[in-house]
């Protein structure tokens, strides 16, 4: 087995990650602190996979892993975020190179705002008078579920000449 298939099923452990954190946010508003414990723990697999190096490479996304979760942990404190959002953004950061971790972070914003405005008019139709919860965590794995397509797909690879 060489370190592609290795990544590629390590990638594939990350995404049913992703989808098992949107759907128990979706039921119960909780991200399970064994699934966001799990997700960064495979973060040194990958990078090993990958053949990151450890300078500059694994410090960088230690760098970019601490960076998300201080700003979080700020939206945290002012009952912004929830904790495991917090933790999963922060896991994830782990796995993202910085220049697509941007994108997750922009497309998260998207579905994110999408999902509140949707879930904000449900909830005044409903004349609900209780505070409105997002279940964040589906836009956090939407994002990462993007950033895994766009850049790790072979079909992808495929389309941007990075295959051979």
């Amino acid at each position: 087995m060489d370190d592609s298939s290795i990544q590629y099923g390590l990638l594939a452990a990350l995404a049913i990650a992703l989808l098992v954190a949107a759907f128990t946010d979706i039921r119960s508003r909780q991200i399970s602190n064994w699934l966001n414990a799990a997700i960064a723990l495979g973060a040194p697999l990958f990078w090993w996979a990958s053949g990151l190096s450890v300078w500059p490479g694994v410090a960088i996304q230690l760098a970019v892993a601490l960076a998300c979760f201080i700003v979080l942990a700020g939206l945290f404190a002012i009952r912004a975020m929830g904790g495991g959002d917090v933790k999963l953004l922060t896991a994830l950061a782990l796995w993202i190179p910085p220049s697509q971790f941007a994108t997750l972070l922009i497309v998260m914003a998207l579905v994110g705002g999408l999902l509140t405005v949707v879930l904000g008019g449900w909830h005044v139709a409903r004349r609900q008078r209780d505070r409105l919860a997002v279940p964040y965590g589906v836009a956090i794995a939407c994002g990462g579920l993007w950033v895994l397509a766009a850049n790790y797909l072979p079909a992808a690879h495929a389309a941007s000449g990075q295959f051979g």
